[in-house]
């Protein structure tokens, strides 16, 4: 596993706000807890609020999100779209420039603050790999509008392909790179996707209402 996956793992352990040992991390991802506890220190200095010390826990106290008054979720996308295309271009100058300002989002995107531009480092995927994501997004957020079962054909970190039949929730960002939280009913439990991820989504034609146990808010509390 990359360490970028891994800490992006790290995260999602981490944001339910309960106290999470190093051991019981380190178990679950299959390192040691000595990375365990260097993946912590990149974590804070990368501006992310993890709140802890070795020996005790660690634990994420505050929501990791783009302030709402700066750009709207459709913005972001469509800017993030406009900086994967230009960054794949044969231009250097524009190339550099579209680098240079994925760096200055990914600087205001933690509720901390960041001390250097380019400590966001666990969000830094290649554009290219970025790009992969955006075809599916207007589905993705049309089913989560209408309420409507989606089949995806998701390809795991670990390279094998999944076929999967979710309740589409709630679509979240970090820092380029998307996610998708649902319910999928092929594994009857909550899980996150990361949208660059998805080869193929398809809408079903059987439409979903809230049930205790598989609502966003259940995911959350």
């Amino acid at each position: 596993m990359r360490r970028s996956d891994r800490l992006f793992d790290i995260i999602q352990i981490l944001r339910d706000g309960k106290l999470h040992r190093a051991q019981d991390i380190a178990d679950r991802l299959e390192v040691s807890v000595r990375t365990i506890y260097r993946d912590m220190d990149t974590l804070v200095a990368s501006g992310v609020p993890v709140e802890g010390e070795r020996g005790v826990g660690y634990m994420v106290r505050e929501a990791i999100t783009l302030p709402p008054v700066t750009l709207t979720a459709a913005e972001l996308e469509a800017l993030n779209l406009g900086m994967a295309i230009v960054a794949e271009a044969a231009d250097d100058d524009l190339k550099a420039a579209a680098l240079s300002l994925a760096d200055k989002i990914d600087a205001v995107l933690p509720t901390g603050t960041i001390a250097e531009a380019d400590a966001w480092k666990f969000a830094v995927y290649p554009f290219s790999n970025a790009t992969l994501g955006f075809t599916h997004m207007p589905a993705l957020r049309a089913a989560i509008k209408a309420r409507q079962k989606l089949h995806l054909d998701y390809r795991r970190i670990d390279g094998v392909l999944t076929a999967r039949t979710i309740r589409p929730l709630h679509m979240e960002y970090w820092g380029r790179v998307w996610t998708l939280t649902a319910w999928c009913e092929t594994r009857d439990d909550f899980r996150v996707f990361r949208v660059d991820l998805i080869e193929q989504a398809t809408a079903l034609p059987e439409l979903f209402v809230d049930e205790p146990g598989k609502r966003l808010e259940d995911y959350q509390s």
